[in-house]
């Protein structure tokens, strides 16, 4: 019996296909149980065309059968098999798939779900054993075959001996070495885990024999101080469960099934805030169950939180966290989502970036968002609850890729406001407007509570106008990505146009600008490069001094930016506000006008440090300001 070699250069493709293919070994096991289950796919399809094949309704199954002694690993189905011919052309050829080519030949308009697209599945069984033996023998034919080989050297198909039709894969596992033990395929219980993490919605039963503990029965003529003997049983078991929940009508599914499924699945401890479930048929076809978490994992805000949906192709598993499903403002969704029109690479592991993924990926998006509306609508103060875990999230996603989400997650925003302790929609604040006003108001801060006492405010909040308080880093950000909300213009406070000026005021301000000249000249003289300029202020009502920016970045947006490694060097252009009618300022106008320009120097450095305190900028001599003010206790 002569060694025939692989075709198509295999050695080196077998050789990258075992080393670098797959991320995981025992990827080997997922890949086989797919290849059993096509098979028998291959023989339900014949039997709907052909009277002469008689399919075993309710005994179709996938066996898997270890064996200590012998060091072998069995993979057998009772699918449709194949000649010897098949044998050289499915398993000579390495990248040669009968899966596909049948996928390919059969009438488009018949369900078959095939998942081999690709021939690389069934040499992952070379990561793992030293030597692979196929048995098989194909519906219809009255001989079987043998196909043997010990890796990329060759291999060989000769006669054998099988009773029925189907396939066995017989792994001859490789000797355990300090890196990788093998063994671990031996194990009954290694293997259940495998096949609930990969294959545990395949179709078709997956059966091994399992051993278990169970007490025996109690003796006919045991008196009462008889005590309970347990035994040993070996059992065939089916160790999958076949319906995955989400192929499950939503109508059939009671909402505890959905969280004990996803605390088991996802390893949370509380039950989700929402479930979410949706299917497609037509251009692309897909089920997905997705889930929002009731809290912030422990990692969501670190490099290492990787974001992705479980990916299933027709039951099984391909990724366990595909990137590409879900767009960074919704990566604290979990889920999975299972379509049989994925194009898959050869390793299963990775998806090729294709039209039929961007349109799951946009459908999803779609429906997250508008079950988010929903949850808003009609369960507030659940809502509230997913806006403190994942507001921030939703508001990075605003500002991200140059505001182009801002649409999507406009109308999901909340914020506090002037009026009320309760947190607003935009919608909300646009809907109650006091008639008449302009622009939609904001103001930054640290706390609500500061943000209601920044002087900035007072003038705004006697015009009876709602003011947005942002007490968030991002929240400067996120205004000016919105730019307008339902055609209003978002305005800070500290804006000088923030209220609408007369002809009258217009001048009678520039002409109290051009006495308060040399003042103001005299600020930026003591000050310097601490300051752009300083000004008589449009914004103060009684408040003596506050700090404001010019130019496109604020304060806020400068705090935010010297906390980052390559960002302390960004500064605002600092102005300070003067207000004209203020004691404060008369005091600084009488120390000049006498000439003392010591004690008007120090004004106003009390000044300036007053308007860093207000506006939570950092003073940078903390003990000279103290000498300061405390010399004029003296």
């Amino acid at each position: 019996m002569a060694k025939k070699q692989f075709k198509a250069e295999s050695k080196r493709l077998m050789e990258l296909m075992i080393h670098s293919i797959y991320t995981h070994r025992e990827i080997f096991l997922r890949e086989l149980i797919s290849n059993a289950s096509d098979a028998i796919d291959k023989l339900a399809y014949l039997a709907l065309t052909d009277d002469s094949v008689q399919l075993k309704r309710g005994q179709m199954k996938v066996t898997l059968t270890p064996d200590r002694a012998a060091r072998t690993l069995t993979v057998s189905d009772n699918g449709i098999g194949m000649t010897q011919e098949e044998l050289e052309r499915n398993l000579g050829t390495i990248a040669k798939s009968g899966s596909l080519q049948f996928k390919q030949e059969m009438d488009r308009k018949q369900a078959a779900d095939i998942i081999g697209q690709f021939g690389v599945g069934f040499y992952s069984a070379f990561m793992v054993a030293d030597q692979v033996t196929v048995l098989t023998r194909r519906q219809g034919e009255p001989d079987a075959w043998r196909w043997q080989s010990e890796g990329a050297d060759g291999y060989t198909i000769a006669p054998a001996q099988r009773d029925e039709v189907g396939t066995d894969v017989i792994l001859h596992l490789k000797e355990d070495t300090e890196e990788e033990s093998y063994s671990q395929y031996l194990d009954t219980g290694r293997l259940q885990e495998l096949v609930k993490k990969y294959s545990d919605y395949i179709r078709h039963p997956i059966r091994m024999v399992v051993e278990q503990r169970r007490m025996k029965e109690k003796p006919a003529d045991a008196g009462e101080d008889y005590q309970p003997e347990w035994e040993s049983v070996a059992e065939e078991q089916t160790i999958n469960s076949m319906v995955p929940l989400w192929q499950r009508p939503r109508s059939k599914v009671k909402q505890e099934e959905y969280d004990r499924f996803y605390q088991d699945k996802f390893l949370d401890w509380q039950a989700p805030l929402a479930t979410i479930t949706t299917s497609s048929e037509g251009t692309v076809t897909f089920k997905a169950l997705l889930f929002v978490p009731a809290a912030t994992p422990f990692d969501f805000y670190t490099r290492e939180y990787e974001k992705g949906l479980q990916l299933y192709s027709s039951g099984v598993l391909i990724m366990d966290k595909c990137a590409d499903l879900l767009p960074d403002c919704f990566r604290f969704v979990k889920g999975v989502v299972d379509s049989p029109d994925f194009s898959l690479n050869i390793s299963r592991e990775m998806l090729q970036h294709t039209r039929q993924l961007q349109i799951i990926a946009a459908a999803l998006e779609k429906k997250i968002k508008n079950e988010l509306l929903k949850l808003l609508q009609d369960n507030r103060e659940r809502y509230e609850k997913f806006w403190d875990a994942f507001g921030l999230q939703l508001k990075y996603g605003v500002v991200e890729q140059y505001g182009a989400k801002k649409e999507l997650l406009r109308d999901l925003l909340l914020f506090h406001t002037s009026k009320g302790d309760k947190l607003i929609t935009l919608k909300e604040y646009v809907q109650r407007m006091a008639e008449g006003q302009p622009f939609l108001y904001y103001v930054s801060a640290q706390s609500v509570e500061q943000a209601a006492r920044l002087p900035q405010v007072e003038r705004i909040a006697d015009q009876g106008y709602e003011i947005l308080y942002l007490t968030q880093e991002v929240d400067e950000f996120v205004v000016q990505a919105l730019s307008e909300v339902e055609g209003k213009q978002l305005k800070s406070v500290a804006d000088p146009d923030a209220l609408p000026e007369t002809d009258g005021e217009k001048a009678a301000q520039e002409e109290q600008e051009a006495q308060a000249k040399p003042v103001l000249d005299f600020v930026k003289e003591t000050l310097g490069d601490k300051i752009h300029a300083a000004r008589l202020s449009r914004i103060l009502k009684s408040a003596p001094v506050c700090m404001s920016a010019d130019g496109p970045m604020s304060l806020e947006m400068e705090k935010y930016f010297s906390k980052l490694e390559n960002g302390g060097g960004m500064k605002a252009q600092r102005v300070l506000e003067l207000n004209a009618q203020s004691a404060p300022y008369a005091a600084l106008k009488a120390a000049l006008d006498s000439g003392d320009r010591d004690k008007a120097s120090k004004y106003v450095q009390i000044l300036y440090h007053q308007a860093l305190l207000l506006a939570g900028l950092p003073i940078d001599d903390p003990a000279a300001y103290t000498e300061l003010v405390c010399g004029l206790m003296v």
